[in-house]
């Protein structure tokens, strides 16, 4: 007589213990950045609530010192009397003219302010030693004060930052986060305001811009070899110097 035996259940075979690892470090590489992920979302509302601050602040600043500036000169009419600015403390200078057999003096000098081409620009602090140089090398720049409108037109429009030897366009706050965060500066606005300033941090922030790449001016220069006092385009501007900002931006 046949007997109908169960069936003989399969046993089910171990995972491997390295599936198991590779299980787990998945687990915790995909925790690792959630939590990465929502620290730099919370990390970046912080700093976007800092810079739209710190811009409020600086445009009250702005105001606060043009309206100072108009009260003191009408103060002067008042009374009869000229109201004379505060030295300025910042320059901008352009380079306008080749150096060809010109003498290594003067090569030096455009190399240390950084204008190794024709129409490049950078900023300056002004003091008694940047006069001099300035002074040796004024056939072949043209230099002035720059008021906020022209620093600010320059940043924005022509500004490109040195990022380990690279030049890139300061489309983003967080290039200059990641470069000059450790000194507090997080914004394009930061930026404008030490540079038109000239404030503590200046010097690590000028170094940070990338020389300026100008345009030719719109119409061209009229005579590069005068000074501008003489009718022709070389030396010191003063504030005549923003518009040429504005033929070559």
């Amino acid at each position: 007589m046949a007997t109908n035996a169960a069936p003989a259940t399969a046993k089910k075979s171990p995972v491997p213990e390295t599936i198991l690892k590779q299980k787990k470090t998945l687990a915790q590489i995909q925790s690792d950045r959630s939590s990465a992920r929502s620290f730099a979302k919370k990390k970046n509302a912080t700093t976007r609530r800092t810079v739209l601050k710190r811009a409020e602040k600086y445009a009250s600043e702005y105001r606060k010192a043009e309206r100072n500036e108009v009260r003191m000169r009408r103060i002067a009419k008042n009374s009869g009397n000229f109201y004379v600015e505060p030295e300025a403390k910042l320059a901008f200078v352009v380079r306008i003219r080749g150096i060809n057999g010109v003498s290594p003096k003067v090569r030096k000098i455009l190399q240390l302010l950084r204008l190794r081409q024709v129409h490049n620009g950078v900023f300056v602090r002004v003091s008694k030693p940047m006069l001099q140089m300035l002074n040796l090398v004024a056939p072949y720049i043209a230099w002035g004060y720059p008021n906020l409108k022209s620093v600010r037109e320059l940043i924005y429009k022509r500004g490109h930052a040195k990022v380990n030897g690279q030049r890139l366009a300061l489309t983003d706050n967080k290039i200059i986060e990641d470069a000059l965060g450790k000194l507090d500066v997080l914004s394009v606005e930061d930026v404008v305001h030490q540079i038109f300033t000239v404030g503590s941090k200046f010097k690590q922030v000028n170094k940070f811009l990338w020389p300026f790449k100008l345009s030719s001016p719109k119409g061209g220069f009229t005579k590069k070899r005068l000074n501008f006092i003489e009718g022709g385009d070389s030396g010191n501007r003063e504030h005549h110097i923003n518009e040429l900002i504005r033929q070559m931006n």
